[in-house]
């Protein structure tokens, strides 16, 4: 008997690959995150109700949503500041990452050390230290640190104060809502400093991928280290740049005060079909803000053949 053996492409054995690779996640969210999924999308639309044989669920409509948006004195307020947050942090997150990211794909000496000093952010947000962290531990202590005692009452701040890179931007004339959005960046670098640590990992694994030959010949035809990153380093990593632009996005809506005040809900006041409710409108948010910056930065992306 003869065997017959069927060879399979190139573009078929890529795509068994990325099936086996998506399938611990598709196993995981079957078993495991498809029925609170469903229960939470049933909530929403009710009331629950506890007993001693369980739970009573008494269909509402829309009234979770309404409360949420419109009677709840916190939510909106909440769910409005942490997307400006994301909307200043986002980019700079992202510009920062790809600026150290290149720092530290220079050859220098102490280049490994630099970069598991960058890379701590990750491992100080993990276990008991995310718990200092988000007890605003190290913030009190930064802000002990920076403030000063003013003889005339009050308090000034210290070092890493903007007020004085405001007042000096505004009067050469610099447009104030940039100076607002660059002195907001001063104030907040800690937080972005502490979020970067993922992306300044993907954006080096992206550099070393990128052939010296090009830059070899980018020199041999007289370009400049400018001209060479505008040309070729920063069109070769466009794609980690939307790569780093989902997962920051996504992580900057982790843990904030509206999943802390959903959890609040859920948990402490046992109003399951509100904390749903919220759940899902923060949701949409979120997916809605996804896809709109993805499809305006994917039109941009460079792709290398």
């Amino acid at each position: 008997m003869k065997w017959i053996s069927t060879k399979r492409s190139f573009q078929q054995k890529k795509a068994l690959t990325g099936m086996l690779f998506l399938t611990p996640w598709v196993l995981g969210f079957v078993f495991f995150f498809m029925v609170p999924l469903v229960n939470s999308i049933i909530y929403s639309f009710n009331d629950m109700q506890a007993s001693d044989n369980g739970y009573t669920l008494t269909f509402e409509g829309w009234s979770n949503f309404h409360q949420a948006l419109y009677v709840d004195a916190t939510y909106v307020r909440n769910l409005t500041k942490v997307v400006g947050e994301m909307v200043v942090n986002v980019p700079l997150i992202i510009i920062f990452s790809l600026f150290i990211a290149v720092l530290l794909n220079q050859k220098f000496i102490g280049r490994s050390l630099s970069r598991a000093i960058f890379f701590l952010p990750v491992i100080l947000a993990s276990g008991v230290m995310l718990s200092i962290n988000n007890a605003g531990f190290m913030q009190q202590i930064m802000d002990a640190n920076l403030v000063t005692n003013n003889p005339e009452g009050g308090s000034v701040n210290g070092f890493l104060q903007s007020v004085e890179l405001k007042n000096m931007m505004l009067d050469i004339g610099v447009n104030e809502s940039i100076v607002n959005y660059l002195t907001g960046a001063v104030d907040r670098i800690y937080e972005i400093i502490s979020q970067s640590g993922v992306q300044i990992i993907i954006f080096l694994a992206g550099l070393q991928s990128i052939s010296p030959s090009l830059y070899e010949a980018s020199r041999m035809e007289g370009a400049t280290g400018y001209e060479a990153f505008w040309k070729i380093t920063f069109p070769m990593v466009s794609p980690l740049i939307l790569t780093n632009l989902v997962y920051t996005i996504i992580d900057s809506f982790m843990n904030n005060k509206v999943t802390q005040q959903i959890d609040t809900t859920a948990f402490k006041t046992l109003d399951f079909g509100l904390s749903s409710a919220m759940a899902w409108i923060y949701f949409a948010i979120v997916a809605a803000i996804l896809a709109v910056s993805t499809f305006i930065v994917s039109r941009k992306v460079f792709y290398h053949d």
